[in-house]
């Protein structure tokens, strides 16, 4: 499975994708001024639903906001739901 992240202004979309197949995707906006990524939204397609395919879209967005210093605003309730079981991402994540 393969991450792509594509950035289009202050926003983007990073899709998880399994060959050809798109399994799931998580759109983010981002504030530089503020050092804050908000992640607004995890969707998994039916299909791969209930195998982690959620977290894994989470965690790669904590990956990008890490490698740019930014603190991460979880809005979309799934991924405040993720973020607050994962004791290591504790330091980047705005309550």
């Amino acid at each position: 499975m393969t991450f792509e992240n594509n950035k289009s202004g202050n926003g983007g979309v990073i899709s998880l994708n399994k060959e050809n197949e798109e399994v799931g995707r998580l759109t983010y906006t981002v504030f530089p001024a503020d050092q804050k990524l908000i992640i607004s939204y995890v969707l998994v397609h039916p299909k791969f639903e209930g195998r982690g395919m959620g977290k894994f879209l989470v965690e790669e967005s904590i990956k990008f906001a890490r490698e740019n210093n930014w603190k991460v605003y979880p809005h979309c309730s799934y991924a405040r739901a993720v973020m607050n079981r994962m004791q290591d991402a504790q330091d980047i994540l705005i309550r």
